[in-house]
């Protein structure tokens, strides 16, 4: 009964089953105990507060304490046989019934030897008397089978009481069973039930299930009352009990149970039960009895937690309200609303507070757009991380070659055309200080990748020829640099140069509010030459100055985020992403989430080709076990489960097709006209596919600024990889080219390309891409023509055959009159007839052209109304180049 339970989780979270399971009983029960206590409860779900616990716990201490008084006084010794039931007893049969209900009553207290021995006497006595008593009991017994006994006949006779042992020893059921000589008189209960039908005058059928002991009690109060067999203790009611338990003698000591046990140990406390719905032999008569209507029990949460809008069914289960009663409150707020309408938070808390319920909102996290999320972090679990670097600047002044003399490596000599065509990331350590850094292309068709390098960077070094100076794209560096808010370190290179001229870029760079420190800015600039390695540990030096200033800091004890810098398909590893990890620690093994990709960490390495377990914040790696290519640029994000992240990036691919869509279909009045216009243009489709994802999307945004007036650029397809089958076969059948940057097609995709006849270019420097494809474009036009006149002839007579027509007889005045070219005729300074010229004789040969001075003849193309005077132009429509 031991049962410890908090006091607020009973008030919150106990209810009536779990109570029940917790006790080993059914909810029917705890409920119907409730009842009896004054605590009416609805159902088996309502909540049990303290109060009510520790009644129902009193309740069953006090059954306990009952249960042990009647187990004590059923082992104390038997009584002593009462003076007044021996005085009461007639002679003869009577007496053998008292001495046989003694003896049973002190079977009942003895142990099983005893009680074995004491039945054994018992039925040697009934063998000695058994055949008198037959012979008195037949007359009785066909009285009473005939129904015409009257009711002291049926007290006389020996009750079902004389089976004390029906469901205990066997010896016990032997012994009444052969003292009554196997006849009518002894069966146990029969002649109980029926002597208890004649005494309720009529056999109410309500009245048979209460079997022998309700009819021996009431007819014999002086011989013990209510004793009742062992096989009925259990299960007969407590109101019969209760109902004649005023005559019993006041010595008798005899428990109610035969055995001193209790066959429903949970009820048996001493009290009138007849409320009890599980007592079933409390007759039929009862059933009838109207129930107490039930009273409603208030079991309004104290507290609620909502995450964003709600319908007004599920506010109301929340409450435990009834729909309808929400829906009232609603309106006396000016709310129409169905079961089924969503509410806002503002009507959820004022509903709420009606019913004095506090309410806490959680706003969920749409993980889908995890990119959003800024996760704060406690101070105390921040360290110092190495600062990120992004080198920038215009092509060929030095970004690489620089990079290259800091890690003491060449990585020049592996770009084609000496021009970086990627985003390299590496790490550097100088002086046990870690810094990574990253070189971005300087070319004009590598914005995308200067812009996303500026996004993830800590500090930004503007690398500017000396000799050279300002240049577009290093503008574009800086203000990349000032759009993403980060500090600015000029470093001038080429200073060994003899054209070298440092003021003049520190002047410059005042123009885009650049200032250097010595002319009282705040701008650092160093001198350095990547060649000559001069005032390279200046620069580091400054760089360790400014992430020391700035205090880099990051959480490495948490799920990693970062975002790719680079990706590409390779033929070994599959698609492979070199992520920057800006957050946390990424692990071999960790499941995570790229753009629309996902996958599993398979390996991770680094700048140099090692092989790492984990990897803290500002590390660049190289990781494989992505499902596809992602994106350069995509954020990165792990999770705890592989399910997790495929659920999450198909989610987040779904909603990128669906703006793609969106995006294409979408027209608005103001391009209306656009597009209109734009049927008339021609579209060139190309499929682009490169080393890595990052130069697809430069080439990609390369191609759609090529601006050709009735031409256009379609991508049909962008991607990062060889050429393969695929490819080719969407070519095909699109009529598109396909462009190779640093990629080859793969054997079986070249016999295809033969097969289908489709124009392949493999390129390895962006120049010639973009001039190809200029020219292709030009070449999809279609020519424009100018009119060139050949000649003039007048007319000098006309000549008509009825078959061929009017003919004119000409002049050739100027130039020269060519057969089958277009003509038009001018008659007084007005044009009358545009056409071609039909014939052309020379006397009467045909002739392909006449020069001037000569003569000849001309008919025109549907034409006869000429007259004499008459000029008659020749000309010729010439192709012109664009």
């Amino acid at each position: 009964m031991n049962i410890k339970q908090d006091g607020k989780e009973n008030k919150d979270k106990l209810r009536v089953y779990e109570y029940a399971k917790s006790m080993n009983m059914s909810s029917k029960e705890i409920i119907t105990i409730l009842k009896r206590l004054g605590l009416p409860v609805n159902n088996h779900m309502s909540v049990m507060e303290n109060e009510m616990v520790s009644k129902v716990e009193g309740f069953f201490r006090e059954i306990k304490e009952n249960a042990a008084v009647k187990k004590s006084n059923a082992e104390a010794p038997a009584a002593k046989p009462k003076a007044q039931a021996d005085q009461a007893a007639p002679q003869g049969r009577k007496q053998n019934i008292d001495e046989k209900r003694q003896g049973t009553m002190n079977s009942i207290n003895m142990s099983e030897n005893q009680k074995r021995e004491q039945q054994s006497q018992q039925n040697q006595a009934v063998r000695a008397s058994g055949s008198n008593e037959q012979r008195e009991q037949r007359p009785r017994s066909q009285q009473q089978g005939q129904g015409n006994r009257d009711r002291t006949q049926g007290n006389n006779r020996p009750q079902g009481n004389q089976r004390p042992n029906s469901s205990g020893a066997a010896g016990g059921q032997s012994g009444n069973r052969n003292q009554g000589g196997g006849q009518f008189g002894n069966r146990n209960q029969q002649g109980g039930q029926s002597g208890n039908r004649n005494q309720q005058g009529g056999g109410q059928s309500g009245n048979r299930n209460q079997g022998g002991a309700q009819g021996a009690a009431g007819n014999r109060p002086q011989s013990g009352g209510s004793t009742q067999r062992t096989g009925t203790a259990g299960t007969a009611p407590k109101a019969f009990e209760s109902r004649f338990e005023n005559t019993r003698p006041a010595n008798d000591d005899r428990s109610f149970n035969n055995k001193g046990k209790h066959s429903n140990k949970r009820f048996e406390d001493g009290r009138n039960n007849a409320n009890f719905k599980n007592n079933r032999n409390k007759g039929r008569n009862r059933n009838q009895q109207s129930q107490p209507p039930r009273e409603k029990i208030d079991n309004t949460p104290k507290k609620i937690i909502v995450r964003g809008t709600l319908t007004v069914g599920d506010l109301a289960k929340l409450l435990h309200k009834d729909a309808s009663e929400v829906i009232k409150k609603l309106l006396f707020l000016g709310v129409m609303a169905t079961i089924n309408q969503e509410v806002d938070m503002d009507a959820i808390l004022l509903i709420a507070g009606e019913y004095g319920v506090e309410v806490e909102v959680k706003i969920p996290v749409e993980e889908d757009n995890f990119e959003t999320v800024e996760e704060v972090d406690e101070e105390a679990d921040l360290v110092t991380r190495p600062p990120v670097v992004t080198i920038m600047g215009h092509v060929d002044h030095g970004k690489t070659t620089l990079l290259d003399a800091i890690r003491k490596t060449n990585v020049t000599t592996g770009e084609a055309g000496g021009i970086t065509q990627h985003i390299g990331a590496y790490q550097v350590e100088i002086n046990s200080k870690k810094i990574t850094f990253l070189d971005t292309p300087g070319h004009e068709a590598f914005t995308l990748m200067r812009a996303r390098g500026a996004q993830v960077t800590d500090i930004t070094i503007i690398v500017v020829a000396a000799d050279d100076g300002i240049m577009p794209q290093t503008i574009e560096a800086i203000n990349h640099a000032k759009a993403a808010n980060v500090p600015i370190i000029v470093a001038v290179n080429k200073i060994d140069k003899p054209t070298a001229n440092v003021d003049k870029i520190k002047q410059e760079m005042t123009e885009y509010e650049l200032v250097p420190e010595e002319w009282g800015g705040d701008t650092i600039f160093v001198e350095v030459s990547a060649k000559q390695r001069i005032g390279l540990e200046n620069l580091l030096e400054m760089i360790l100055l400014v992430a020391e200033v700035n205090e880099y800091k990051a959480n490495p004890n948490k799920r990693a985020r970062g975002t790719v810098i680079e990706a590409e398909l390779d033929k070994g590893k599959g698609p492979v992403a070199r992520v920057l990890v800006q957050h946390g620690s990424l692990k071999v093994g960790d499941a995570f989430v790229a753009g629309n990709c996902f996958g599993r960490v398979r390996a991770m390495v680094n700048d140099r080709g090692r092989r790492l377990k984990e990897a803290g914040p500002s590390t660049p790696v190289e990781i494989t076990g992505l499902t596809e290519v992602p994106l350069a640029g995509d954020p990165f994000m792990v999770f705890e489960d592989e399910r997790k992240a495929r659920a999450i990036a198909e989610r987040r691919a779904i909603k990128h097709r669906q703006s793609e869509i969106g995006a294409n279909t979408r027209v608005t009045l103001d391009d209306l006209y656009n597009h209109i216009k734009e049927g008339e243009m021609k579209e060139l489709n190309v499929i682009i596919k490169a080393d890595v994802q990052g130069s697809a999307e430069a080439l990609k945004g390369s191609l759609a600024k090529i601006d050709v007036e009735g031409v256009r650029v379609k991508i049909i397809h962008s991607g990062a990889g060889a050429i393969t089958e695929s490819d080719i076969i969407l070519a095909s059948a699109s009529n598109a080219i396909v462009i190779g940057f640093n990629v080859r097609p793969e054997p079986q995709a070249e016999y295809t390309i033969e097969q289908e006849k489709v124009d392949v270019r493999l390129h390895s420097i962006i120049y010639k891409v973009i001039d190809e494809i200029e020219y292709a474009m030009k070449g999809l036009l279609e020519p424009i023509y100018k009119e060139v006149v050949i000649g003039h002839a007048e007319v000098r007579n006309i000549f008509k055959l009825s078959k061929v027509g009017s003919i004119a007889g000409c002049m050739v005045i100027d130039g020269k009159i060519v057969r089958n070219a277009e003509a038009r005729v001018v008659r007084d300074g007005i044009v009358v007839y545009t056409g071609k010229i039909d014939s052309l004789k020379r006397y009467k040969d045909d002739a392909k052209e006449v020069a001037q001075g000569f003569e000849c003849g001309i008919t025109l193309d549907r034409f006869n109304d000429i007259k004499e005077s008459d000029i008659i132009e020749a000309f010729v429509m010439e192709s012109v180049e664009r």
